[in-house]
């Protein structure tokens, strides 16, 4: 029986049960907010497609953003940018060895005129928080951003606080200058959905910079959607079909990792759910209601090769586990469709 209440492309009807049935018009709808989205950024963060789609995945996946790069190559800006699409705000907290938990949650002040504690928010009450440099504030501090980058709130004095939604953590961190830093901890790098790195732009892009002529600024940039309209696309994602064999092939990726004679730690469950969610975002960007095997290759290496932790010989002899990751597709057969099977 066919459903003949009218809805937003955009919106799941709230009364319609699991699972849902996404159709091609929501489909062809997110796909097209998705580019609009990305050409917004693109303007912006010159000759980095690839990456921005990344990052906009991980988005609307409910997950959360790691950037490892050299200073200069845009990490803070297109976060920005990213902000300013969606027209979301933002905090920017600079992460420094003095810096405190609560200069990143927040704190209960007694407030004598009233009489009682209030709660003063920090910064990472926003959409969307750049924690820029996480590695060089201490441990303790890194945890602040723990719970709320898993549940949404903050927990403080016993009183959780929700922060606003959509809610997304961009930290960046610099790999070459290690002085001073604090290695991030696997549970932690566990709850980045993705790592990603911006790079140097290709000659083109980065002659268009010097020329001028590119409006590079985030605050000029119009916004595309609401931050209403990301919450209902990170909705939909959620009921992207994933057919039984491919249940399997995750499954038997993650435990391809897990067994690799390189790999210490392999990817974790939850490293296995970031790449179904991740990977539903993307197939829904491609204007496809269903995931394919080649979502599932597009986004394996920025979803599972930081959850992985190399043996001490294999790092020192120069694995990554990027070259895990591809081990792992090697190893194991993709399903073929239902009707080659």
């Amino acid at each position: 029986m066919h459903d003949t209440e009218q809805t937003h492309p955009l919106r799941v009807p709230k009364r319609m049960q699991q699972p849902v049935q996404l159709g091609a018009a929501q489909a062809e709808s997110f796909a097209a907010a998705f580019e609009r989205l990305g050409a917004a950024v693109d303007t912006v963060v010159l000759g980095k497609q690839e990456v921005v789609r990344l990052a906009l995945t991980a988005m609307f996946a409910e997950g959360h953003i790691l950037l490892e790069d050299v200073p200069g190559t845009g990490k803070t800006t297109m976060a920005r940018a990213i902000a300013a699409a969606v027209s979301g705000q933002w905090r920017r907290i600079q992460f420094t060895p003095d810096l405190l938990p609560s200069d990143v949650s927040g704190v209960t002040i007694f407030n004598q005129a009233s009489g009682a504690f209030e709660f003063h928010p920090g910064p990472v009450f926003a959409n969307i928080v750049i924690a820029d440099e996480i590695n060089r504030a201490s441990p303790k501090t890194q945890s602040a951003l723990l719970e709320v980058m898993e549940e949404g709130r903050v927990t403080v004095d016993g009183r959780p606080h929700p922060v606003p939604q959509p809610f997304l953590v961009v930290a960046t961190q610099n790999p070459v200058e290690m002085d001073g830093t604090y290695r991030l901890p696997e549970a932690q790098l566990d709850r980045f959905l993705v790592k990603l790195s911006v790079g140097y732009p290709v000659e083109a892009a980065e002659i268009e910079v010097l020329r001028g002529t590119h409006q590079r600024s985030p605050e000029h940039l119009a916004p595309v959607v609401d931050t209403d309209t990301v919450a209902q696309m990170a909705e939909m994602a959620k009921h992207v079909y994933i057919a039984e064999p491919l249940y399997a092939y995750l499954v038997q990726l993650a435990n391809a990792t897990r067994n690799h004679p390189q790999v210490a730690v392999g990817v974790s469950p939850r490293g296995l759910i970031a790449l179904s969610r991740a990977a539903s975002v993307f197939a829904l960007s491609q204007g496809r209601t269903y995931i394919i095997p080649e979502d599932v290759k597009a986004l394996a290496g920025p979803v599972f090769a930081h959850r992985i932790q190399l043996a001490p010989d294999a790092a020192m002899r120069g694995a990554t586990g990027l070259q895990v990751v591809a081990d792992a597709f090697d190893k194991v057969p993709v399903p073929l469709p239902a009707s080659a099977a």
